[in-house]
């Protein structure tokens, strides 16, 4: 459920973050939502990159197929020469999800190098919660 909740959530706020910021906004888009959901690197590394592999893929092939895929034809002869367009649009996917893959790691690594391994430790507190062994030390009079 939360790797399901984590790839929506990476996808949808690196969409909405390539509106209005620059390319790469995606990494830190990936990063944020890793650190605020907790999961274990590789299932945070697989959330970051199949969510960018998917939205990537699908912009990339939304965009191309606006003009016919004439632009992308030629950019493939440049760039993969080969005239297969699915081949730069693979190329472009894995690009964005390599680099959301990584973020999303980083995030999982940051989180537990912090210290932060369950989302109890996230919340406050309150009155008629019982209170933990570290929390009487820390209680003023």
């Amino acid at each position: 459920m939360k790797f399901t909740i984590s790839l929506l959530l990476i996808a949808l706020l690196s969409f909405v973050s390539c509106l209005y910021l620059p390319w790469w906004a995606i990494g830190p888009a990936a990063f944020i939502v890793t650190v605020c959901i907790h999961q274990k690197p590789l299932k945070a590394f697989l959330a970051g990159f199949l969510a960018l592999f998917m939205l990537w893929g699908a912009l990339a092939w939304w965009i191309s197929s606006r003009n016919e895929h004439l632009l992308a034809q030629k950019v493939s002869l440049l760039i993969i020469q080969s005239p297969r367009i699915i081949l730069l649009i693979l190329l472009t996917a894995l690009i964005g999800a390599l680099i959301g893959g990584l973020a999303a790691l980083a995030g999982s690594f940051l989180r537990r190098a912090i210290g932060l391994k369950k989302e109890e430790e996230l919340s406050v507190p309150h009155g008629n919660e019982p209170m933990r062994g570290a929390e009487f030390g820390n209680q003023a009079g």
